[in-house]
């Protein structure tokens, strides 16, 4: 087939060559058109919420927490076999620890558990 009837000849002379120009950046520069799933499917990911706090120092917030109904799943498998051999069925436990909240030792103490706090 002669060159002269190819299609590229008839094209000759139109701008867009029978391609259709990508103008600017329509979906925004580099990996910004990712912004657009995340917005549709994480809203309010992007953009500002709350107060500032500059220079954090987030050591003076720490605070670890267990809930109460959780301790015993803190407890070794051997401690549970020795428990299980006391006929009486108590099991009083010290609860040494860095912070309790007032209702916490409330509860250790009602059911004659200790809590022993040690210095921060």
């Amino acid at each position: 087939m002669p060159s002269r009837l190819r299609k590229t000849q008839k094209l000759l002379g139109y701008v867009s060559d029978g391609h259709i120009k990508h103008w600017k950046h329509p979906g925004g520069r580099g990996k910004a058109g990712g912004m657009i799933n995340f917005d549709k499917y994480h809203p309010g990911y992007f953009g500002k919420v709350g107060m500032r706090h500059y220079h954090l120092k987030r050591n003076q917030s720490f605070c670890p927490a267990v809930n109460l109904d959780k301790l015993w799943t803190l407890v070794r498998e051997q401690t549970w076999v020795k428990v299980a051999k006391n006929k009486t069925g108590a099991a009083p436990i010290v609860d040494v620890a860095k912070f309790f909240s007032r209702r916490a030792k409330e509860m250790i103490k009602g059911v004659r558990g200790g809590v022993g706090a040690w210095a921060v």
